[in-house]
Protein backbone atom coordinates (compact mmCIF):
# COMPACT_ATOMS: atom_id res chain seq x y z
CA UNK A 1 0.00 0.00 0.00
CA UNK A 2 1.47 3.24 -0.91
CA UNK A 3 1.75 5.95 1.91
CA UNK A 4 0.99 9.75 0.83
CA UNK A 5 3.97 11.89 0.94
CA UNK A 6 2.26 13.75 4.17
CA UNK A 7 1.97 10.02 5.72
CA UNK A 8 5.33 9.36 4.98
CA UNK A 9 6.68 12.43 6.43
CA UNK A 10 4.45 11.79 9.73
CA UNK A 11 5.58 7.96 10.02
CA UNK A 12 9.27 9.08 9.05
CA UNK A 13 9.39 11.94 11.98
CA UNK A 14 7.97 9.69 14.43
CA UNK A 15 9.99 6.93 14.15
CA UNK A 16 12.73 9.38 14.80
CA UNK A 17 10.87 10.89 17.82
CA UNK A 18 10.79 6.98 19.17
CA UNK A 19 14.53 6.41 18.29
CA UNK A 20 15.22 9.77 20.15
CA UNK A 21 12.93 8.87 23.36
CA UNK A 22 14.76 5.13 23.01
CA UNK A 23 17.91 7.11 23.10
CA UNK A 24 16.93 9.28 26.43
CA UNK A 25 15.51 5.70 28.21
CA UNK A 26 18.76 4.31 27.54
CA UNK A 27 20.58 7.58 29.19
CA UNK A 28 18.34 7.98 31.93
CA UNK A 29 18.92 4.08 32.90
CA UNK A 30 22.46 4.48 32.73
CA UNK A 31 22.53 7.18 34.75
CA UNK A 32 20.20 5.73 37.41
CA UNK A 33 22.63 2.62 37.17
CA UNK A 34 26.02 4.14 37.34
CA UNK A 35 25.61 7.28 39.10
CA UNK A 36 22.35 7.55 41.44
CA UNK A 37 23.05 3.99 42.90
CA UNK A 38 26.23 5.01 44.51
CA UNK A 39 25.30 7.90 45.59
CA UNK A 40 21.47 8.09 45.54
CA UNK A 41 21.03 10.21 48.69
CA UNK A 42 23.46 13.27 47.50
CA UNK A 43 21.71 13.54 44.27
CA UNK A 44 18.11 13.47 45.82
CA UNK A 45 18.82 15.73 48.48
CA UNK A 46 20.11 18.61 46.03
CA UNK A 47 17.16 18.09 43.87
CA UNK A 48 13.97 16.96 46.21
CA UNK A 49 15.37 20.42 48.43
CA UNK A 50 14.09 23.01 46.29
CA UNK A 51 10.53 22.42 44.06
CA UNK A 52 10.20 25.45 43.27
CA UNK A 53 13.78 25.96 41.00
CA UNK A 54 12.52 22.39 39.29
CA UNK A 55 9.31 23.86 38.33
CA UNK A 56 10.92 27.34 37.32
CA UNK A 57 13.77 25.35 35.54
CA UNK A 58 10.87 23.00 33.56
CA UNK A 59 8.68 26.33 32.51
CA UNK A 60 12.12 27.63 31.42
CA UNK A 61 13.12 24.39 29.45
CA UNK A 62 9.80 24.33 27.98
CA UNK A 63 10.28 27.80 26.61
CA UNK A 64 13.47 27.55 25.53
CA UNK A 65 12.67 24.33 22.49
CA UNK A 66 12.82 21.73 25.44
CA UNK A 67 16.50 21.74 26.83
CA UNK A 68 15.16 19.17 29.05
CA UNK A 69 12.87 16.12 28.29
CA UNK A 70 9.49 16.94 30.23
CA UNK A 71 9.86 13.07 31.27
CA UNK A 72 13.09 13.78 33.87
CA UNK A 73 10.88 15.72 35.32
CA UNK A 74 7.82 13.28 35.30
CA UNK A 75 10.44 10.76 37.19
CA UNK A 76 11.27 13.90 39.80
CA UNK A 77 7.60 13.72 40.59
CA UNK A 78 7.09 10.15 40.77
CA UNK A 79 9.64 9.82 43.55
CA UNK A 80 9.12 12.83 45.58
CA UNK A 81 5.75 12.33 47.35
CA UNK A 82 2.77 10.31 46.64
CA UNK A 83 0.85 9.44 44.07
CA UNK A 84 -1.92 11.99 43.69
CA UNK A 85 0.67 14.30 44.05
CA UNK A 86 2.45 13.04 41.51
CA UNK A 87 -0.52 13.25 39.18
CA UNK A 88 -0.99 17.02 40.24
CA UNK A 89 2.59 17.84 38.74
CA UNK A 90 1.78 15.63 35.76
CA UNK A 91 -0.94 18.15 34.82
CA UNK A 92 0.73 21.29 36.21
CA UNK A 93 3.89 19.98 33.96
CA UNK A 94 1.24 19.28 30.72
CA UNK A 95 -0.52 22.44 30.90
CA UNK A 96 2.85 24.42 31.10
CA UNK A 97 4.07 22.94 28.03
CA UNK A 98 0.83 23.31 26.13
CA UNK A 99 0.76 26.80 27.25
CA UNK A 100 4.47 27.54 26.44
CA UNK A 101 4.43 25.97 23.19
CA UNK A 102 1.36 28.41 22.48
CA UNK A 103 3.32 31.14 23.93
CA UNK A 104 6.16 30.28 21.31
CA UNK A 105 3.39 30.12 18.47
CA UNK A 106 2.38 32.97 19.51
CA UNK A 107 5.92 34.67 19.28
CA UNK A 108 6.60 33.15 15.98
CA UNK A 109 3.13 34.88 14.66
CA UNK A 110 4.87 37.85 15.66
CA UNK A 111 8.15 37.00 13.65
CA UNK A 112 5.59 36.42 10.28
CA UNK A 113 4.74 39.88 10.24
CA UNK A 114 8.00 41.19 11.31
CA UNK A 115 10.06 42.63 8.13
CA UNK A 116 13.30 41.02 8.70
CA UNK A 117 12.01 37.58 8.76
CA UNK A 118 9.81 38.66 5.70
CA UNK A 119 13.22 39.17 4.17
CA UNK A 120 14.92 36.02 5.60
CA UNK A 121 11.71 33.72 4.92
CA UNK A 122 12.35 35.30 1.07
CA UNK A 123 15.73 34.77 0.85
CA UNK A 124 16.96 31.75 3.24
CA UNK A 125 14.61 29.51 3.32
CA UNK A 126 12.07 29.73 0.13
CA UNK A 127 12.35 26.02 -0.65
CA UNK A 128 11.48 24.91 3.03
CA UNK A 129 8.64 27.45 3.84
CA UNK A 130 6.13 25.63 1.27
CA UNK A 131 6.52 22.41 3.08
CA UNK A 132 6.30 23.88 6.17
CA UNK A 133 2.70 25.34 5.63
CA UNK A 134 1.86 21.76 3.97
CA UNK A 135 3.72 19.51 6.53
CA UNK A 136 2.51 22.10 9.46
CA UNK A 137 -0.07 19.45 10.85
CA UNK A 138 1.83 16.57 10.96
CA UNK A 139 5.01 18.62 12.30
CA UNK A 140 2.66 19.33 15.32
CA UNK A 141 1.50 15.86 15.67
CA UNK A 142 4.95 14.74 15.82
CA UNK A 143 6.62 17.63 17.94
CA UNK A 144 3.59 16.84 20.38
CA UNK A 145 4.50 13.22 20.68
CA UNK A 146 7.69 12.77 20.41
CA UNK A 147 11.02 14.29 22.10
CA UNK A 148 11.67 15.98 18.81
CA UNK A 149 11.96 20.07 20.41
CA UNK A 150 8.20 21.02 20.94
CA UNK A 151 8.69 24.76 21.39
CA UNK A 152 11.10 24.59 18.55
CA UNK A 153 7.80 22.97 16.48
CA UNK A 154 5.43 25.39 17.75
CA UNK A 155 7.73 28.93 16.68
CA UNK A 156 8.27 27.64 13.18
CA UNK A 157 4.51 27.18 12.62
CA UNK A 158 3.52 30.05 13.90
CA UNK A 159 6.03 32.01 12.05
CA UNK A 160 4.73 30.31 8.37
CA UNK A 161 1.11 31.86 9.29
CA UNK A 162 -0.63 28.65 10.35
CA UNK A 163 -3.97 29.17 11.85
CA UNK A 164 -4.27 29.60 15.50
CA UNK A 165 -7.75 27.47 16.10
CA UNK A 166 -6.27 24.65 14.08
CA UNK A 167 -2.98 24.84 16.23
CA UNK A 168 -4.53 24.85 19.61
CA UNK A 169 -6.72 21.93 18.33
CA UNK A 170 -3.91 19.84 17.38
CA UNK A 171 -1.77 20.79 20.24
CA UNK A 172 -3.72 18.81 22.44
CA UNK A 173 -2.20 15.74 21.34
CA UNK A 174 0.55 17.01 23.20
CA UNK A 175 -1.40 16.56 26.24
CA UNK A 176 -1.73 12.67 25.19
CA UNK A 177 1.55 12.66 25.02
CA UNK A 178 1.78 13.50 29.14
CA UNK A 179 -1.10 10.89 29.83
CA UNK A 180 0.70 8.33 27.99
CA UNK A 181 4.31 9.12 29.17
CA UNK A 182 2.77 9.40 32.55
CA UNK A 183 1.31 6.56 32.76
CA UNK A 184 4.44 4.59 31.52
CA UNK A 185 6.60 6.41 34.29
CA UNK A 186 4.03 5.60 37.39
CA UNK A 187 4.26 1.88 36.10
CA UNK A 188 7.61 1.22 35.85
CA UNK A 189 8.37 3.45 39.12
CA UNK A 190 5.45 2.32 41.54
CA UNK A 191 5.81 -1.11 43.03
Amino acid sequence: MKLSKRMQFLVKNGLKGMAWLLLILAAYFLFKEVVLSRTPDAWVDQIYARPLLVYLVYCFSEFFFGIFPPELFMIWAINKDTIPHYFMNLTFFAVVSYTMGYLTFLIGRYFNTHASLKYFKKNMLKEVWPQLKKYGLFLIIVAALTPVPWSAVCLLVGSAGYPSKRFLKYALFRLLRFAIYGYIIYQTHVF
